[in-house]
């Protein structure tokens, strides 16, 4: 009984403190709350304005930033194709090696090509035979009718004398003239082939058969000079495809030279970059695979846009003063601010929007209320464009959230940083 007793005792003891434990705990939430609630009650209510970020506007001069990336080459770059197809006899050079302007890279089979010269030249020696026979013959033959022809005349004359004083007949003296003229015939054939003082035309026959001869000789030593490939530049050997003993073709690749010494950034440019960048401008350009930055010279401007890829293309001489070892093919990459206009007005091109067709802006007023504003837009650059018309020096526009403004609207502004 007794122990009932003191379990009730107990327990009346643990009630009590859980309804004190209960009580300081909802006390203390109660505070919470209106701590809290009052901390609500003052603050300020906002006004429902739109936030726009906002610029000043001044003169200024208005600069076109130009991005200019591309590939670096070098200044000469030679494929080497043979001419004829043949077997390779030697090969001089291996990839990467130094050559001089001239020097022997590969060598062709001319072993029956050196055959037919011989045959040909023979040839020659004797067609050049027959000229000066043919020459001699004919002079021989012109200077017997030549005294031919003047025993004959001669005698002619003297039977016509004879037979005026009747002492030979009418036939003796036919005969005569006969003789005569046959000669003066046979004469004058040979004198007119050389009329002039030519040679006679059997003579030239035999000396032109002499000539085209010999100018086969040539050709065919030409055509041996051919197939001895040579570097037509100093360089280096950048590309071979040709071994000794295999058959190579004519107009085959078989070789490039590369001049590395003097070394070009060739890049495309748009339109409106290519009609205001000029030669003799200065800019950096950075080749990220070697991790430097040279000074590149612009000293090439395309004067007419690339039919097939609509772009423009400007070369920069790469000024290497550190003799770098620069390949060719690397990407290469600068920029330059042009002068587009000095002391113009200029507004960002956000803060510019179209309606109809026609541009404008919003120009933020001193009460804090916005004014639409039809503008005249003149250059245009990567970022800006400039205002020709519409706005005043000093003025500040908005830059933003243009759709949820009209002129009298009231907007919380914050200046832009330019």
């Amino acid at each position: 009984m007794n122990k009932i007793q003191d379990n009730i005792r107990k327990m009346k003891r643990s009630s009590k403190w859980k309804l004190i434990i209960f009580g300081v705990v909802s006390f203390i939430v109660v505070l919470f709350l209106y701590l809290n609630m009052g901390a609500v009650k003052k603050q300020p209510m906002r006004r429902n304005n739109p936030l726009v970020q906002t610029q000043n506007i001044t003169r200024q001069d208005m600069y076109r930033h130009i991005t200019l990336s591309g590939q670096t080459v070098a200044e000469n770059a030679v494929t080497l194709a043979p001419k004829y197809t043949g077997r390779v006899s030697e090969v001089r050079v291996r990839l990467g090696d130094t050559v001089k302007k001239g020097d022997i890279l590969l060598i062709q089979d001319t072993g029956d090509l050196d055959i037919s010269i011989e045959e040909t030249a023979a040839s020659a020696k004797g067609a050049e035979a027959d000229e000066l026979v043919a020459d001699a013959t004919y002079e021989a033959n012109y200077y017997k009718a030549k005294s031919d022809y003047e025993l004959e005349k001669a005698q002619y004359e003297r039977n016509e004398y004879l037979f005026s004083i009747g002492a030979i007949s009418q036939n003796t003296l036919d005969i005569a003239k006969q003789e005569y003229l046959a000669s003066k015939a046979a004469y004058e054939i040979l004198e007119n082939q050389s009329e002039g003082g030519n040679d006679a035309a059997s003579v030239l026959s035999k000396r032109y058969a002499a000539e085209k001869i010999r100018h086969n000789v040539e050709a065919l030593k030409k055509q041996r000079e051919d197939l001895i490939l040579r570097s037509p530049i100093d360089g280096m050997v950048s590309y071979r495809k040709a071994e000794v003993g295999e058959i190579i073709t004519g107009g085959g690749k078989v070789f490039s030279i590369v001049d590395g010494r003097k070394i070009y950034v060739d890049c495309t440019l748009s339109e409106n970059d290519a009609a205001i960048l000029n030669t003799g401008e200065t800019v950096p350009i950075t080749i990220d695979a070697l991790g430097k930055t040279y000074s590149g010279t612009i000293i090439y401007v395309s004067p007419s846009m690339d039919e097939t890829a609509k772009t423009y293309t400007a070369r920069l001489y790469l000024n290497n003063e550190n003799n770098d070892d620069i390949k060719t093919g690397l990407f290469a990459r600068g920029s330059i601010d042009i002068l587009q206009r000095k002391n113009t007005l200029f507004a960002p091109k956000e803060a510019v929007f179209y309606k109809n067709g026609k541009p404008s802006v919003f120009v933020l007023k001193d009460d804090k209320t916005v004014e639409e504003r039809a503008v005249t837009i003149g250059l245009l650059n990567d970022k800006e464009e400039e205002i020709l018309s519409g706005l005043n020096d000093g003025e500040t526009i908005v830059l933003n959230n243009q759709d949820k403004l009209s002129t009298g609207t009231v907007v919380d502004a914050r200046e832009e940083n330019k």
